[in-house]
């Protein structure tokens, strides 16, 4: 059975001690991911449907590391700081979602700092074209 995580280097994960992505068999769960650069600044403030595809961006390669596809993701949550921003979310999600159609919640919450739009995890279950499940 495959047992992967991936830690992307953010000072939270060291200090909380979690990884960014974990894979066991088939299952993947990828973190709340939000939309701090590598700089640690952040990506775009007030503009929640371009940091919702940034941060898509940073799960599609935290899937990549535990050997899984955008193709594999099963369930999408989403933590908006106001829902009547979600609009930019549901936008970009349509976008990188179309024809793969996870189910997603979106949630109002309160974020960590100014600007900060949205928050995304993701749920993963590594499967074949036809849906047989890859171990």
């Amino acid at each position: 059975m495959i047992l992967q995580k991936f830690k992307s280097g953010g000072r939270f994960e060291q200090i909380g001690s979690y990884a960014r992505a974990k894979r066991v068999g088939p299952f993947v769960y990828v973190a709340g991911t939000t939309a701090i650069e590598p700089s640690g600044k952040l990506y775009k403030p007030g503009d929640t449907y371009a940091q919702t595809l940034f941060i898509f961006g940073r799960i599609e390669a935290a899937l990549r590391e535990v050997g899984a596809e955008m193709r594999h993701v099963m369930r999408t949550r989403a933590y908006l700081t106001d829902l009547s921003s979600a609009s930019g979310f549901v936008r970009a999600h349509g976008e990188i979602f179309e024809g793969i159609d996870p189910v997603t919640t979106g949630v109002e919450a309160g974020l960590s700092q100014p600007g900060m739009m949205v928050e995304i995890d993701v749920d993963a279950i590594v499967h074949g074209l036809e849906g047989s499940i890859e171990i």
